[in-house]
């Protein structure tokens, strides 16, 4: 266990505090089993470090993750026993989706260590209430996204900015520095390249083909206990939403493609919008998105549109990956009847700055978003805008 120790006094050693992500201060670290779940790559392991460098204990936290060769001869609640008993008094875990038994393990560490706070963090895709143990009634349970617009631009650029909320940005409260910086140009970097923090290194590219290799071939396949043949359909499958988002679902169609029955094209596809490769956007025929029929299928962020796409991504699809992804994290979207997107009350066409109120006409609380444009004025918002929602 000496080794564990070293390991995590050297993990926290390195990480930088130099910017601490929004989401740590909401976070209530204090409590008893603390779950925060989210994409791969999107930062959750540097936010744990960065808690315990800045307001943890060293001799009284440990930082391990599920995928230690110390795993392989011990258990989690081993871990967990001997910490304790040790003096420690916080646990952290990351990457918990690695270890086959967490839910169980995890559920008898809260109920028999009752002075021993545990953090983990996991993949998107686990299911809190699948399995041996249902953590829910146990845990307070945090998503993390990738960077906003806002986020990017005070880690690239220096450029800080507060949070909006939807009614400030539909009423033109956003105060953008437009006389030093272009919102325009900052935006369109930002879509290419500045969703995960990696952004600017020289191999984010290849890190970020790495990450959808690692979702295809081992995170989904590891939680949903895919076969290797399945594994090769869900890859085929992703590859084909990458070329044609916006993508709408024809689950027979893709049955025959992919040899496989159109319920099981349609697991697939939840699994890879769990894991947020994709996004999915339903109607709202039962008046919640989360039950209403599959509409249409988005990548998870414009950078792997860029990072995946044959060609290069076609405008209008980066335009409403971009609202959904800036939008999503804090309100609920739906797709509109008569637009692109619902949320709420509200109505919204995502187009380019040449973009007519044509589709909307009529419509109560209707917006038209813009890309490509700097200022908004009535019911038109530029797209921009809407990147400082978190």
């Amino acid at each position: 266990m000496d080794k564990l120790f070293e390991r995590s006094r050297a993990r926290v050693a390195e990480v930088s505090t130099g910017y601490v992500r929004r989401i740590h201060d909401e976070i209530a670290w204090d409590d008893r089993l603390v779950a925060i779940v989210g994409a791969r790559g999107v930062g959750k392991t540097t936010l744990v470090l960065q808690h315990i460098k800045l307001y943890d204990t060293p001799s009284t936290s440990l930082y391990v993750t599920a995928d230690d060769l110390w795993f392989t001869s011990h258990t989690l609640v081993e871990l967990a026993d001997t910490f304790y008993k040790n003096g420690g008094r916080t646990l952290y875990i990351d990457e918990v989706h690695r270890y086959t038994n967490w839910s169980v393990e995890l559920k008898n560490i809260y109920d028999t260590y009752s002075q021993l706070k545990v953090v983990y963090t996991g993949s998107s895709i686990l299911d809190i209430r699948r399995g041996g143990a249902d953590l829910s009634r146990r845990q307070l349970e945090y998503t993390m996204y990738g960077l906003s617009f806002r986020e990017y631009l005070l880690l690239a650029h220096g450029i800080e900015m507060p949070v909006y909320t939807l009614d400030d940005v539909l009423a033109h409260r956003v105060d953008f520095p437009t006389r030093e910086y272009r919102p325009i140009a900052l935006f369109k970097e930002y879509m290419q390249g500045g969703y995960y923090p990696f952004f600017g290194q020289r191999d984010s590219h290849t890190r970020l083909q790495q990450i959808v290799n690692q979702v295809l071939e081992v995170d989904i396949p590891k939680y949903a206990e895919l076969t290797l043949t399945t594994i090769e359909k869900l890859k085929r499958l992703m590859y084909i939403i990458a070329q044609s988002v916006p993508f709408k679902p024809n689950y027979s169609k893709l049955g025959r493609d992919l040899e496989c029955h159109r319920t099981s094209v349609s697991d697939l596809v939840l699994l890879l919008d769990k894991s947020h490769m994709v996004q999915i956007l339903r109607d709202d025929s039962f008046g919640v998105s989360a039950l209403g029929k599959v509409d249409k299928v988005y990548l998870g962020n414009t950078h792997l549109a860029y990072a995946l796409s044959d060609t290069v991504p076609d405008v209008g699809n980066l335009r409403e990956t971009v609202f959904l992804t800036s939008v999503r994290p804090i309100y609920d979207v739906m797709s509109s009847s008569v637009a692109d997107f619902k949320i709420g009350k509200y109505t919204f066409e995502v187009g380019g700055k040449n973009k007519k109120q044509k589709q909307i006409q009529g419509v109560d609380n209707a917006f038209v978003v813009k890309d490509d444009i700097e200022y908004g004025y009535q019911n038109v918002i530029p797209l921009w805008a809407l990147g400082f929602l978190y």
